[in-house]
């Protein structure tokens, strides 16, 4: 099975997007978050990408409110990230809703820590985020406003020794530009880690390219402004989700 996930992107409680993670391009999409995961789960999608920007650049989630009115009023299964740092910081996303946690900036910083949290909570519900630019592959952190010095694939490999089983990447050149997945980023991800589920995130353009994605051996994709931008239809997602 292949899922494509609509991502949602959250500042001061407002659904924005944004080009390369430049919150200097940040635009208001809508005021009612909610009214657009409905729309997502009317369609028969059943996971959603949350992402607290705000949580991201502070370190610490702040948009819970917005996390507990989706889960509270939707069945969507909601994937929450942004600033999750701490064991309270993971509870408090599953005391309101997240039904699984997405972990970026932590996973960089302490790593023993979030191999920990892979096994506190376990690895069905902690999924690891690895955002990179290709130039260099090293990860980019705090809302991608931070390059550490780590490489993408001695991260992943470090994860993936202890248990790792969800991984979301992201070449940052491409999101929010609709230029295109970074298949041959993918393809040598999955080459090394065949096993591990992984979702791409960034350049999506429309439903070719989640089939390229799906035969690369993907098990998701994460969209965003080709469907805010009108490049993709409810009604093409519903063909393709019904499909698939």
């Amino acid at each position: 099975m292949f899922e494509i996930i609509p991502s949602i992107w959250i500042i001061d409680g407002k659904c924005v997007r944004l080009k390369r993670g430049d919150f200097a391009t940040q635009e208001v999409i809508s005021t009612n978050p909610l009214e657009i995961a409905q729309a997502f789960e009317g369609i028969g999608i059943r996971r959603l990408h949350l992402v607290d920007l705000d949580g991201a650049r502070r370190g610490e989630p702040k948009n819970y409110h917005i996390l507990e009115a989706i889960a509270g009023y939707t069945e969507l299964k909601v994937d929450f990230t942004g600033g999750v740092s701490t064991d309270g910081d993971v509870i408090k996303c599953f005391e309101f809703g997240a039904k699984t946690v997405t972990v970026a900036s932590a996973a960089a910083n302490f790593p023993e820590r979030f191999a920990q949290f892979i096994l506190s909570y376990g690895r069905e519900k902690i999924n690891l985020a690895a955002d990179t630019n290709p130039e260099d592959y090293k990860i980019k952190i705090r809302g991608w406003l931070k390059k550490t010095e780590t490489d993408l694939f001695d991260h992943i490999e470090f994860f993936y020794e202890r248990g790792l089983k969800y991984l979301k990447c992201s070449d940052v050149t491409r999101d929010g530009v609709m230029e295109g997945p970074n298949f041959e980023l993918y393809s040598q991800i999955m080459e090394r880690y065949p096993s591990i589920h992984l979702a791409a995130s960034g350049g999506v353009r429309g439903v070719d390219d989640f089939k390229q994605l799906r035969d690369l051996g993907l098990k998701a994709a994460v969209f965003g402004r080709a469907y805010y931008e009108g490049k993709i239809s409810l009604s093409e997602l519903e063909k393709f989700v019904a499909e698939n």
